[in-house]
C-alpha cells in the first residue's frame, strides 16, 4: 500500500514522503491515526501543490532573515555592568539578557535558544556573537550582533 505521510513517523519516513507500507499497518494504523493518507493521483497533486507553497514560505523565511542579519551588522546593543577593585565584572550578560536588550534597544526580536555563542558575556568591552537566524532547505542565515560592555 503507498501511503503519503502527514507527520514524521519513526522507522518509516519523514512528513510529505510517498513510502509504501504493508496493507494491514497503513489501513488500521497509519490512516486512521491521522499520521498518512491512501496515495492516489489527487493526492500526489494536492501534495506537489503543498511542496510548491512551503517552498516559496521558506524563500520568505530567509528573505526576511538575511534583512534582519543586516540590519544586525550597525547594530550595538549597550549594557552597563558593576565593577570590582580590580577591574573585572561582576556576573555577567546572558543571552538572553542580550536578547531582551536586542528587543528594548532597537525592536528586534531573537529567541535566546538561536545564539550559536551560548557562553555568557562577563568582561568589559565588545564581544560579537552569532545568532542562527534561519535554517531550513534554502540554507542557513547567520547572523552577528555587537554586544558592547562598560562600566557603572
Amino acid at each position: 500500500m503507498k501511503v503519503i505521510l502527514l507527520q514524521d513517523v519513526k522507522k518509516v519516513g519523514k512528513k510529505g514522503e510517498t513510502v509504501t507500507v504493508s496493507d494491514g499497518y497503513g489501513a488500521n494504523f497509519l490512516i486512521p491515526k491521522g499520521l498518512a493518507k491512501l496515495s492516489t493521483e489527487a493526492s500526489q497533486k494536492e501534495l506537489a501543490r503543498d511542496n510548491a507553497a512551503e517552498a516559496v514560505r521558506q524563500k520568505e523565511l530567509k528573505k526576511e532573515a538575511e534583512a534582519v542579519a543586516e540590519r544586525l551588522t550597525h547594530i550595538e546593543v549597550k549594557f552597563k555592568a558593576k565593577v570590582g577593585k580590580d577591574g573585572r565584572m561582576f556576573g555577567s550578560i546572558s543571552p538572553k539578557e542580550i536578547s531582551e536588550g536586542l528587543r528594548k534597544q532597537w525592536d528586534i526580536d531573537i529567541d535566546k535558544r538561536k545564539f550559536l555563542d551560548k557562553y555568557p558575556v562577563n568582561a568589559l568591552g565588545y564581544a560579537r556573537l552569532k545568532i542562527e537566524l534561519y535554517k531550513g532547505p534554502e540554507g542557513t542565515v547567520i547572523g552577528t550582533v555587537i554586544v558592547h560592555v562598560e562600566e557603572e
